[in-house]
């Protein structure tokens, strides 16, 4: 094929600061009409969203969807479970990670890709509290480091 057309739509910030990611996924998401609508708008929000495996299938749970502002009756539920689109084998392999003690499955990012609706997924370990602020204090020292850059570039 050719090269793919991605318009991210919302991105979890939260995610990286709580989080080391192991590895990444892209999933497909099954979405009514109306959510669709409401994701082109931008209307997405990651807090509490998360996703667990039941039954050999992937759910995204919380992730606030606002309800499309156009819809006349048949309007969709803000916080509905919505199912994740993987392979088989990317399932069973997330399966035994997250079997592990201390992983968990974390929404990354809502995009477009060739118009349709695409999740990026990480497989991500919780962060301890000063790993947390040892991040923090990277990211200063960076910040430091560019402005001085920046400033005495010519």
């Amino acid at each position: 094929m050719g090269s793919d057309f991605i318009k991210i739509i919302a991105t979890n910030k939260k995610a990286r600061h709580n989080y080391y990611f192991e590895t990444e996924y892209e999933a497909g998401i099954v979405l009514v009409g109306t959510e669709v609508k409401s994701i082109r708008e931008g209307r997405v929000s990651f807090k509490d969203a998360y996703a667990d495996i039941k039954n050999g299938e992937v759910f995204l749970r919380k992730l606030h969807i606002s309800p499309y502002t156009f819809a006349y009756y048949s309007n969709h539920d803000t916080l509905r479970t919505r199912k994740l689109l993987l392979h088989r084998h990317e399932i069973k392999k997330l399966t035994g990670k997250i079997k592990e003690r201390g992983y968990t499955l974390v929404p990354l990012k809502i995009y477009m890709k060739n118009n349709k609706v695409k999740v990026q997924i990480g497989l991500g370990r919780g962060k301890k509290l000063y790993d947390k602020r040892d991040s923090i204090k990277q990211k200063d020292i960076q910040r430091d480091l560019d402005r001085d850059r920046k400033k005495y570039s010519f």
